[in-house]
């Protein structure tokens, strides 16, 4: 079995992105040698549609190189990496993750950044129109140790809000899912995460552009592959990856 399969079963939420092996090597980023022909990247939640893409894009430059991604919670990927996982890269959505895992990786880079939006279903039922109404609705949050969690408390305790929350999920995803279910009246998630979605509505609360997250990415210290740990990084950072991320609206480093 590919060793991106097994990182694969170990989590909730995960994407796959596939490129067949082309018969003419594309040059290679580092030395001109070609790269290894595996790469699997452990990648925050919030990153999956836009690392979807940016995995193409990669592989298009780089078509003897088959990518594989990890997604969940930066918390739940760090202790894996620090466990011995098989990840090549780490991006996280948070720095306090991503230093938790610096033993285990090389010095990182910031490489975006992004805010929270109070998500409530399409229509609004429950009439949501700011952090205070989080007090008396059914509102489901991220866990505190992953990163959309400490952020929703940062921007909660800065309105001066206590909400009694209906659940704690390990990742944004989740968070929004149980939110466009129905099962909750309203989550604080990624401004990215609502974007292009029907059955969700978004609402920019006061204060949240006092609340940044900066997403941080490094090639993990032990890769099978680090050349093309180390080329897929600078891929992200590239003009091409910062357009992409762009494009699904995240904010410059």
């Amino acid at each position: 079995m590919p060793r991106s399969l097994r990182g694969i079963a170990l989590v909730g939420t995960v994407a796959l992105t596939v490129t067949a092996c082309a018969s003419t090597p594309a040059p290679s980023a580092t030395d001109g040698a070609p790269l290894s022909e595996s790469l699997t990247v452990y990648a925050a939640a919030s990153l999956a549609a836009s690392f979807g893409e940016i995995g193409d894009a990669f592989t298009a430059r780089h078509p003897e190189v088959e990518v594989s991604a990890v997604y969940d919670g930066s918390s739940t990927l760090a202790t894996q990496i620090l466990e011995g996982a098989p990840a090549d890269v780490f991006a996280s959505a948070d720095q306090a993750n991503m230093a938790k895992a610096s033993d285990a990786t090389a010095d990182p880079a910031v490489f975006a950044s992004n805010t929270l939006v109070i998500a409530v279903p399409a229509g609004n039922p429950a009439g949501v129109a700011s952090l205070d109404d989080l007090a008396d609705v059914v509102t489901v949050l991220c866990a505190p140790e992953v990163p959309c969690g400490a952020a929703s408390a940062s921007l909660l305790d800065a309105a001066s809000v206590t909400v009694d929350a209906a659940s704690l999920e390990q990742n944004v995803t989740a968070v929004l899912t149980k939110v466009a279910a129905g099962e909750a009246d309203a989550g604080l998630v990624y401004a990215t995460d609502v974007i292009g979605r029907e059955d969700i509505e978004a609402i920019v609360p006061d204060g949240a552009d006092e609340v940044v997250n900066l997403y941080e990415i490094a090639a993990v210290a032990d890769a099978a592959s680090p050349d093309t740990a180390d080329a897929f990084v600078d891929f992200v950072l590239s003009d091409e990856g910062q357009a992409i991320l762009e494009e699904f609206g995240f904010g410059a480093p």
